[in-house]
């Protein structure tokens, strides 16, 4: 209940845990950095690739399944790659009681295993696109983990796409990119930027990193997705070629994308208070608990009421009846607020004598009365209206956390406090990057898609020409 959790005021790293704990979505497994997603917390993550999926499938994607261990070799074949992977790769040198001729990989994500098998399918134009996605689990090596944001083992999708040409694969990385928009802001009600990395921030092996990038109630960034072109790179590394439609051979054009149940973290984070979880009616596994309430005399009569209306909604809500009566009924609010569920439905002898329901929502605490026979046309609206409320609530909090500044000494004094999301002129250079980064441990989070170069004014840091104007925040 609601006692178990450490306000946000006092320590907001604690409030998270708490509430992951609290709220049954995940424990420590016994392998440190490793989760074990519980069934609620599954629940959720559930409902994420069930509207993602809906959503890749829509776009033409299917989906497919490659092996978990990956020859050593095959990241050795693109040199930025495993550069990139190396210090958090997991490594398999025995097994079956001898040691392995070559070291195996469990994958950290697989782009080299899935490129090899591309060089058996692709021959001709006529074999593309070839547009594939992967459900599976991935393991970086963390050394800083923290349940749902970064774990050693983690759940995602991946998805992997070959194309004829670069305008192609590049149309694919921003279609991509703009579906994760949508799913972040239509159904986790979470206001994301949509933007592309700088050169030090993008996937190691991609020509370029696009990603969406949500702001926490600390004032945190989060990447809650990306979106990448890379170019021939991996085409070149696994010789993947294909005869042209003019009868020529080239190298296949790639992109690869993903989000992973880090998502599950920024609900959290994003929405939750010190009541519990708090989780979008659009993505919320359970939309609308029912709780009867009683005494002996009314039980009967008041749980086949609760029963009734449970049937009448379950075709059109996800929604459980809660007819466990061993626990109270304020024991029960509580918890149900603790898990997040949108709405509560109670239902008394007074209620029931009335012909009525009495509605609660979790966002605002706010209650009304409603007639039965409209419960199910006042609960869609509800619904809808919490959704809309928890995205404008979010959007308000970034806007009013966003700061547009002129100098270094603005920049470093918004990190020195409660930070935020700062737009600020960048030349470009590494060097100036670098060094805003060890100086506040703000990066850029993303560059404009497009028209950032226009009125850029001057690099934040060292004062010349910016290129481009970008969003600088610490992250998770």
């Amino acid at each position: 209940m609601a006692e178990k959790i450490t306000p946000r005021s006092i320590d907001y790293s604690q409030w998270y845990v708490d509430i992951v704990l609290n709220a049954r979505l995940a424990d420590y497994a016994p392998v440190k950095g490793c989760m074990v997603i519980r069934p609620r917390g599954y629940a959720l993550w559930e409902r994420i690739q069930s509207v993602l999926d809906g959503m890749f499938k829509e776009t033409g994607h299917s989906n497919a399944y490659f092996p978990l261990l990956i020859p050593e070799s095959y990241l050795r074949r693109e040199a930025e790659h495993v550069e990139g992977f190396s210090p958090e790769l997991a490594v398999v040198t025995h097994a079956g009681g001898e040691k392995l001729e070559e070291p195996l990989v469990v994958r950290p994500t697989s782009e080299t295993i899935i490129w090899s098998m591309y060089k058996k399918w692709i021959q001709s134009y006529r074999d593309l696109p070839l547009l594939i996605n992967q459900w599976a689990n991935v393991l970086r090596w963390e050394k800083r983990t923290r349940l749902f944001l970064r774990t050693t083992e983690f759940l995602w999708q991946e998805g992997h796409t070959a194309h004829a040409t670069a305008e192609e694969a590049r149309e694919e990385t921003l279609r991509i990119l703009e579906l994760y928009r949508r799913f972040a802001e239509e159904y986790l009600a979470l206001p994301v930027l949509a933007g592309i990395k700088s050169d030090s921030e993008k996937f190691a092996g991609a020509v370029n990193t696009y990603a969406i990038e949500a702001m926490m109630q600390d004032r945190r960034a989060l990447q809650a997705g990306t979106s990448h072109f890379l170019g021939q790179n991996f085409a070149k590394a696994f010789d993947v070629t294909f005869q042209t439609a003019a009868g020529g051979l080239d190298y296949v054009w790639a992109s690869s994308w993903g989000v992973s149940t880090r998502l599950v973290g920024a609900i959290i984070m994003a929405h939750s208070d010190d009541k519990g979880l708090l989780v979008p009616p659009a993505i919320a596994p359970t939309e609308i608990v029912i709780i009867p309430i009683y005494k002996n005399e009314t039980k009967e009569r008041v749980l086949e009421y609760a029963r009734t209306l449970h049937r009448s909604l379950r075709s059109s809500f996800r929604v459980e009846l809660d007819d466990d009566d061993a626990n109270s009924p304020g024991w029960k609010f509580s918890e149900w607020e603790l898990l997040g569920v949108p709405l509560r439905v109670e239902i008394g002898p007074r209620d029931m004598d009335a012909g009525k329901v009495t509605i609660v929502r979790r966002d605002s605490g706010a209650k009304e009365a409603v007639a039965v026979e409209g419960a199910a046309q006042r609960a869609k609206e509800l619904l809808a209206e919490i959704q809309k409320s928890m995205y404008a609530k979010a959007k308000d909090f970034r806007e009013r956390n966003t700061f547009s500044v002129a100098s270094y000494a603005e920049l470093k004094k918004i990190f020195e406090g409660d930070g935020g999301f700062v737009e600020a002129g960048w030349c470009g250079s590494a060097e100036c990057e670098a060094k805003i980064k060890e100086e506040t441990k703000a990066t850029i989070r993303v560059l404009p898609l497009s028209g950032g170069d226009k009125g850029a004014g001057t690099c934040i840091l060292c004062g010349r020409e910016a290129v481009v104007r970008g969003t600088f925040a610490r992250a998770y």
